[in-house]
């Protein structure tokens, strides 16, 4: 009993704050300021694995417990209304996971044991 449709696999969320663009990006490129949001335990390179200076950075995050997910968060950031900056976080798993439960037997044929 497996399902091939993957679980939602992203989040996104948009959002426009109250602060100009520089001070926006430094608050995600600095690991001091960044590590009182974002613990760097969980990402999994903390400088980055793509980096558009002012604009786009992307991280790869790994859950500290089991199953160890792995996901992909890229930030973008762009000039909002009034001096405001627009900021878009899609938060991906990088390998979904089937929806629903799966057979404890693998959906193989039940193997007899020898006593």
């Amino acid at each position: 009993m497996t399902e091939d449709t993957p679980v939602d696999a992203a989040l996104l969320f948009e959002e426009t704050l109250d602060a100009p663009l520089p001070k926006v990006w430094r608050a995600l490129s600095i690991p001091a300021l960044r590590a009182q949001w974002l613990p760097s335990g969980d990402l999994m390179e903390p400088d980055g694995v793509e980096v558009v200076p002012g604009q786009t950075m992307r991280y790869r995050m790994r859950e500290r417990t089991p199953p160890f997910l792995e996901s992909h968060v890229t930030i973008r950031l762009t000039p909002g209304e009034d001096g405001g900056t627009h900021i878009r976080i899609l938060h991906e798993l990088a390998r979904p996971r089937a929806a629903g439960p799966v057979a404890a037997n693998a959906n193989r044929a039940a193997l007899l044991s020898a006593a």
